[in-house]
């Protein structure tokens, strides 16, 4: 069975699950879910700037209404319950846990717990930390000795 570590920000859409659960083709695939919500990751400035680069200008906006500290781990729980659901209807074993510091801390010690075969980052677009080379993906690759997927949401949830 392949392993894979499974890092995301907000719940799955079907698409995104879809093709998360194809990567492999027939194979089976073990999916271990991590998922720090968006509220808790970045500043407001920084996801402003990335609405703004994706021409979301309401979103920009809006992001004094994401949700953040403890209203974001409810939020964050109930897209991880959804998510590792999904997967499993989709026929794969999946299991999940929040995050809440530290995500690459966590990213690193879920993949030498589960002895993964590969991390998948599965975010929207994120402008200013990728173009830094900030983001979890490019900071991952260094940090926990598996080859690391960098893919973009589907759509919005």
């Amino acid at each position: 069975m392949f392993t894979s570590v499974l890092m995301i920000e907000k719940a799955l859409t079907s698409a995104d699950v879809e093709f998360v659960s194809t990567l492999h083709g027939e194979e089976p695939v073990s999916f271990h879910v991590l998922l720090q919500p968006r509220g808790d990751q970045a500043d407001r400035l920084l996801r402003a700037i990335d609405d703004i680069a994706l021409g979301e200008l309401d979103d920009a906006v809006r992001e004094g209404d994401t949700p953040e500290g403890e209203e974001a781990k409810g939020v964050g729980q109930r897209a991880l319950e959804v998510s590792v659901q999904a997967l499993r209807s989709a026929g794969g074993r999946a299991d999940g846990r929040l995050v809440e510091d530290h995500p690459l801390d966590a990213l690193k010690a879920l993949v030498a717990e589960v002895g993964a075969d590969e991390v998948i980052v599965l975010t929207d677009p994120h402008y200013v930390e990728e173009f830094f080379h900030r983001d979890w993906a490019s900071r991952a690759r260094h940090r926990v000795g598996v080859p690391v997927l960098k893919l973009f949401s589907h759509s919005k949830v």
